[in-house]
């Protein structure tokens, strides 16, 4: 009998994450890497994007770091381009870029309409245009999985951020109907509180709405991106390859749902 463990090998497989060179996108491209896919971390820090890759690649892993502006049709397939030329296709494409830490802080009546405009833009519009530059080299591969990144805010009610990341829920279903006839998955992961530099900033360690939050959830109140890499693998690998619509939480049953 096989073992289970490597239906969630990723080899021979080329994955591109979006937001790659920030906290999470590092890590999500790196487990990527380790699985045995060759990895495109896109980010519209360039120079962050590089340095992002070559950490991998010093570790013999594959990996190559590209410019992109996810609300930007032109700059999406060109990052598409540059995968299928560098690694032959795209089976994977993780929607990670997203904006969270700079949003103000202010009510949501206060909240400029610019920045209203600016995080749909990249939170919702940028996960649609990054899934329509990959499709095509997905089909032509026979399918693939796409992976948004929502959060567990999504569903709190309140401000802008949510109200963005509920939005790409219903995204995430609406693209996994439309191109589950073509072999293409989609799926979505919805981390609760993060362990890392931007969901500090966004709400320090020592402030009391961490600890009040906290109290609200059953198991695990925390813990580090690497809790998330179960999860990923998952939807990514050929252990998931029945798994499409979904939004999964990981977030120690913050958000439990009937």
């Amino acid at each position: 009998m096989s073992n289970p463990l490597d239906r969630m090998r990723l080899d021979g497989k080329v994955a591109v994450v979006t937001g790659g060179a920030g906290a999470i996108g590092q890590v999500y491209a790196r487990s990527l890497a380790e699985a045995g896919a060759q990895v495109v971390l896109g980010d519209l820090d360039a120079e962050g994007a590089d340095r992002a890759a070559e950490s991998l690649v010093s570790d013999g892993l594959h990996a190559l770091g590209v410019p992109v502006d996810i609300t930007d049709r032109a700059s999406a397939a060109a990052m598409t381009a540059r995968a299928c030329e560098a690694f032959g296709g795209i089976d994977i494409l993780v929607n990670n870029a997203a904006l969270m830490a700079d949003i103000p802080q202010v009510d949501l009546l206060e909240l400029p309409v610019e920045w209203f405009e600016r995080v749909m833009r990249v939170n919702v519009f940028g996960a649609i245009v990054c899934a329509s530059a990959v499709k095509a080299s997905m089909v032509e591969r026979g399918g693939g999985r796409i992976i948004n990144q929502v959060s567990a805010g999504a569903f709190m009610g309140g401000g802008v951020y949510g109200a963005s990341k509920l939005a790409l829920v219903n995204v995430t279903v609406g693209l996994a109907r439309s191109l589950g006839p073509l072999g293409i998955n989609v799926n979505a992961i919805a981390p609760g509180l993060v362990e890392n530099e931007p969901g500090f900033k966004s709400l320090p360690a020592d402030h009391p709405a961490r600890a009040a939050l906290g109290s609200a959830i059953p198991g695990k109140k925390q813990a580090p991106a690497e809790d998330l890499l179960g999860t990923l693998l998952l939807l990514a690998s050929p252990a998931g390859e029945w798994i499409n619509g979904q939004t999964i939480n990981v977030d120690g049953g913050w958000v439990t749902r009937l």
